[in-house]
C-alpha cells in the first residue's frame, strides 16, 4: 500500500542502543537501530517476539525502566531535536501531546478504578489545561469520533465493564486526544479477533488521513503490514537486517531471515499439510553470536557470516540489507556452514 512519501522528517533514529543490566549479564535488547520516520508515513517494525521492537518504541519515549536498563547510545530525532538529551520535564510535555503510544494490552494499559472517560479527559487537562467539565466533553468527543456508541454512558464505565475491542477504541481515544504527530502502535490488534481486527486497522488509518500523523506500528503479523505500513523494517536480535518498503518486503525480499518470514505464511494458492519454518532459535541476548545473529539459522551462512557482522547495504531503491550475500565479500568466501534449510531465496 505504498504511497508517495514527503520528504519532511518527523523522526530519525540513527544508532540507538538499549541494554539491560542485570545478574546474568548485559542484554543489548537493542544494538544499533537506524530509521527515518517521514510525515503521513506509517513505519512497520517486524520480527519475533524478543527480537526488539517494542524496547525500541519505549526507549524513543524515554520508557525504560532504570534500573536494570538503560540507553546506552544513539540519537532520538524528533524534528531535529535529540529527545535522549530533553530534561524528564520536558519528555512529559513531548509524551502523548506530540508522540503518542497505544500500548499492546489495554487492559493492564488502562486504570481499573478509574472511568474511561475520566483517563481520556485527564490527557486533556494536563496537556491542553482544560478545565473537568470542557476536559470531559472533550473526551466523550474522542469516544464518538474513535466509533463507540453510546459515548456518554460509556465515558462513565470503568474498562472491566467494556470489551476488548472498546478498550482498544479507549486507548486509541486517548493517544489521539491531543492530535499528535506520531503514534506508536505496539501490536495494536493482539488479542482481537479477525474481525475487529479489521475494523480497528481501519479506524487508525482515517484517524491517519484525518489528522496527518505520522505511525510506527509494531507487530508480528506481515498480514497487518500489508494493510496498514508504506515501509518496513525487519528486526532480529536486537538489529535491523532489512529496511525496505512494504511493496518490495513482499514482491523481492533480501534477507534470509525475512524470506523465512514469508515462506512460513500458509499461502491459498498452495496445498501444504506442514508449514515451513525457520530452524533454530533466536539467540540469548545474554549470549549474541559473534558475526550476523542470523547465521547459525541460515543455509547461506559462510564463514564471513560467522566471523563479522554485516552492515546496512544498499539493495537498490533505497532499500538496505544487512546481508554479506549483497556485498563484494561474498563471492570471496568459502562454503557454506550450515546444513539447515529457511526456505528457497526467491
Amino acid at each position: 500500500m505504498t504511497k508517495p512519501i514527503t520528504n519532511e522528517k518527523v523522526l530519525e533514529v540513527r544508532g540507538l542502543q538499549t541494554h539491560f543490566f542485570t545478574g546474568e549479564g548485559v542484554s543489548k535488547a537493542v544494538d544499533g537501530i537506524d530509521f527515518t520516520l517521514h510525515k503521513g508515513e506509517t513505519l512497520g517494525l517486524v520480527g519475533e517476539s524478543g527480537c526488539g521492537k517494542s524496547i525500541t518504541s519505549l526507549s524513543i519515549l524515554r520508557l525504560i525502566a532504570s534500573p536494570p536498563g538503560r540507553i546506552v547510545g544513539g540519537e532520538v530525532l524528533f524534528k531535529g531535536q535529540d529527545l535522549l538529551k530533553k530534561s524528564d520535564e520536558e519528555m512529559r510535555a513531548i509524551r502523548g501531546n506530540d508522540i503518542s503510544m497505544i500500548f499492546q494490552e489495554p487492559m493492564t494499559s488502562l486504570n481499573p478504578v478509574y472511568s474511561v472517560g475520566e483517563q481520556i479527559a485527564e490527557v486533556f487537562r494536563v496537556h491542553k489545561k482544560l478545565g473537568r467539565k470542557a476536559a470531559w466533553e472533550q473526551a466523550v468527543d474522542m469516544l464518538r469520533l474513535v466509533g463507540i456508541p453510546s459515548p456518554e454512558k460509556r465515558a462513565k464505565q470503568e474498562p472491566f465493564e467494556l470489551s476488548g475491542g472498546m478498550r482498544q477504541r479507549v486507548m486509541i481515544a486517548m493517544a489521539m486526544a491531543c492530535s499528535p504527530e506520531i503514534l506508536i502502535a505496539d501490536e495494536p490488534t493482539t488479542a482481537l479477533d479477525v474481525t475487529i481486527q479489521a475494523q480497528i486497522l481501519e479506524l487508525m488509518k482515517q484517524l491517519q488521513r484525518q489528522l496527518g500523523m505520522s505511525m510506527i506500528m509494531i507487530t508480528h503479523d506481515l498480514g497487518v503490514v500489508s494493510e496498514t505500513c508504506d515501509r518496513v523494517a525487519v528486526m532480529y536480535a536486537g538489529k535491523v537486517v532489512e529496511y525496505t518498503t512494504a511493496d518490495e518486503l513482499f514482491a523481492s525480499p533480501k534477507h534470509p531471515y525475512t524470506i523465512g518470514l514469508l515462506n512460513s505464511l500458509p499461502r491459498l494458492d498452495q496445498d501444504m499439510e506442514e508449514l515451513p519454518a525457520i530452524p533454530g532459535s533466536v539467540p540469548s541476548p545474554y549470549d549474541m553470536p559473534q558475526g550476523c545473529r542470523f547465521a547459525p539459522r541460515c543455509e547461506h551462512a559462510k564463514a564471513i557470516c560467522a566471523d563479522r557482522m554485516p552492515e546496512l547495504v544498499d539493495a537498490g531503491g533505497g532499500n538496505q540489507v544487512r546481508c554479506w550475500m549483497a556485498t563484494p565479500e561474498w563471492d570471496t568466501g568459502a562454503e557454506t556452514i550450515n546444513q539447515t534449510k529457511v526456505g528457497g531465496m526467491r
